[in-house]
């Protein structure tokens, strides 16, 4: 009687999450495929809503908007898309160790102003003083170090006071923005633009100005894809992230372990900041990074911390938000038309990778009292 009393106040609830370990991988990626394929359909749907132009016509506003006249020869534009994947692929890759060992850094667009910031001033103040090679030198210099250092103080915090990571980098984001702030309208005589500098540009390659942006993030994302799987400090930061009681267990210094990851997180992301001003804008504002830390966070989880993976994922994302903006400038809607699309598309991914991860339980329709 007592049994039976207990198994009626503890009736298994009407719906519950249960995590999945049984879906063979070849499944999976055929879900992700097909997820990914129906976002583009429906993106060419809302698109052809909203607008009232044909399918095709939109798809093909969509190409023309990101790769231009590829066909003809013309490759300005691609370089261009090329340009954004690599931005918010360093992004994503800077918060890929931290996120794989559970440090919640959320402060990926604070880092990345830090590290732009130490560029543009070496610019601005060294670029008549030194030789061009050791200016170049000077400013990765400094933009590394500026962002480790915004990178580590929240992770000295935790780990030895064990105080709230998405907290403290999300405060020190603003923070950030406000030392920027700041310092454009000391610069732009309160104006708050500083004219593009001249001094301490990355160089072009022909008529490329971002073939030195690409190809830094593409020697990034190898390196980290062979630090995370086969170094020994990447296997540390997976024992932490999965359990630091037992790193702790078979000797490894969490604390230590902590610290180390955030300085190259953060450093990572000041290169970012370093590419954002030295390869790109040539200038800096609050809205340098464009949001894009917070977008990186997603990249970084949608590729299984895998960097492979990731630029897929950030190719696929840079695409939707380009060509949808083409589409929305040639029917003259609001820019933030293609931010709409894009996070939809996003929440599609997300929940893919959910039901991929878990299932969804309904209860069984056992009598009650029935074991």
């Amino acid at each position: 009687m007592a049994d039976t009393k207990i198994q009626k106040n503890h009736r298994e609830p009407f719906l519950r999450v249960v995590k999945r370990d049984d879906m063979a991988s070849w499944k999976a990626w055929l879900i992700r495929c097909a997820t990914i394929v129906i976002a583009f359909f429906l993106t060419g749907l809302l698109s052809m809503a909203i607008t009232q132009k044909g399918f095709a016509d939109t798809y093909d506003i969509m190409f023309t908007g990101v790769f231009g006249r590829l066909f003809e020869g013309h490759t300005t534009m691609l370089w261009k898309y090329l340009q954004e994947i690599a931005i918010l692929l360093a992004l994503a890759l800077a918060l890929t160790p931290a996120f794989k060992m559970k440090f919640w850094n959320c402060g990926a667009e604070g880092q990345a102003l830090m590290g732009g910031l130490a560029s543009i001033v070496c610019m601005i103040e060294l670029g008549d003083k030194l030789p061009y090679g050791a200016l170049i030198a000077v400013i990765a210099v400094t933009s590394i170090l500026a962002g480790a250092i915004w990178g580590v103080l929240p992770a000295i915090f935790k780990a030895v006071f064990n105080t709230n990571e998405t907290l403290f980098t999300l405060m020190m984001n603003y923070i950030a923005t406000q030392i920027i702030a700041y310092y454009v309208y000391i610069k732009g005589g309160g104006s708050n633009v500083i004219n593009p500098v001249d001094a301490g540009n990355f160089p072009s390659v022909g008529s490329n100005d971002y073939f030195v942006n690409i190809v830094i993030v593409a020697v990034i994302t190898v390196v980290m894809y062979i630090y995370l799987k086969y170094s020994k400090q990447g296997y540390e930061i997976s024992v932490v992230g999965e359990s630091q009681n037992t790193a702790r267990y078979i000797g490894i210094n969490v604390k230590k372990v902590i610290i180390r990851t955030m300085v190259i997180s953060g450093a990572l992301c000041g290169i970012t900041g370093m590419l954002l001003v030295a390869g790109k804008d040539h200038s800096i504002n609050i809205n340098s990074v464009g949001g894009q830390g917070f977008t990186a966070i997603l990249m970084s989880w949608l590729g299984q911390f895998n960097p492979f993976i990731m630029v897929v994922m950030t190719a696929i994302v840079v695409f939707l938000r380009l060509g949808v903006a083409k589409v929305a400038d040639t029917s003259l809607l609001n820019s933030s038309f293609s931010e709409i699309i894009v996070g939809i598309v996003i929440l599609m991914l997300v929940g893919c990778e959910f039901f991929i991860r878990y299932s969804v339980k309904f209860r069984h329709n056992a009598k009650e009292g029935e074991v």
